[in-house]
């Protein structure tokens, strides 16, 4: 499944917090600056995902000892004890992947070489916006969790606690992704375009704890299908 989010506005104090903002008084110019790149990040980014939803085939332990939770269908494994405990009761997983482009990457490498203050907040907008369009792409798969009757817990990256970033390619061919999205690995395991996010979300039998007890402050709540007719995520 791909998709496109049209994401038209980003929340300011999350580009602040990226900046590192704690409450320094800030110029006339560098607000302005902020709000230019937020406004050239939405301009430019073409924020999409694709995502797929994984039987759980099975669990059990490396040689090593290091937990895993297999998915059927799939050479993907999840390994290690964050998975463990994250899909703990999991019956399927949804496995997604999102990205704001290459114009945003050309960007941040222009204003590097042009512009390190601009880059910097820039950066921070490109940031802000791609955590946007993972939230729109987790909306869709605890949406399609919901059509099963299933409960979903929260999206969980690879570099997260245990969980290694070898996930990583293996992930990504199981999504198609450089060929869906045109994400591609570094030998050091970081996609480009570097604004990119991948993850994992369980999906249960019964809702989880770490569900919102409440659609306000989901931070799928911009996204959501399931709100609109009339029901949520916890039933």
């Amino acid at each position: 499944m791909v998709e496109s989010y049209a994401i038209d506005y980003v929340d300011r104090s999350e580009v602040l917090r990226y900046l590192g903002y704690a409450g320094q008084e800030m110029t006339a110019e560098l607000e302005e600056r902020i709000d230019d790149g937020v406004g050239r990040c939405l301009s430019i980014g073409a924020p999409r995902g694709t995502w797929r939803i994984f039987e759980v085939a099975g669990r059990g332990a490396k040689g090593d000892g290091t937990p895993f939770v297999r998915l059927a269908d799939t050479s993907l494994e999840l390994l290690g004890s964050s998975m463990q405990e994250h899909m703990d009761g999991a019956v399927a997983v949804g496995v997604m992947a999102v990205t704001v482009g290459m114009a945003v990457e050309r960007e941040l490498r222009r204003l590097s070489l042009t512009d390190r203050v601009g880059q910097v907040v820039f950066d921070a907008a490109a940031t802000t916006l791609v955590e946007r369009a993972a939230d729109a792409c987790e909306a869709s798969i605890v949406s399609a969790g919901h059509e099963r009757g299933l409960f979903s817990n929260f999206r969980f990256s690879p570099g997260y606690g245990d969980m290694p970033m070898t996930t990583q390619p293996v992930l990504l061919q199981a999504l198609d992704a450089q060929r869906q999205l045109g994400i591609a690995l570094t030998d050091t395991l970081l996609m480009v375009p570097t604004k990119s996010v991948t993850a994992v979300v369980g999906l249960f039998e019964a809702v989880q704890p770490s569900t919102h007890a409440s659609c306000a402050g989901c931070a799928c709540f911009d996204f959501c299908k399931i709100r609109p007719t009339g029901h949520t995520c916890r039933g």
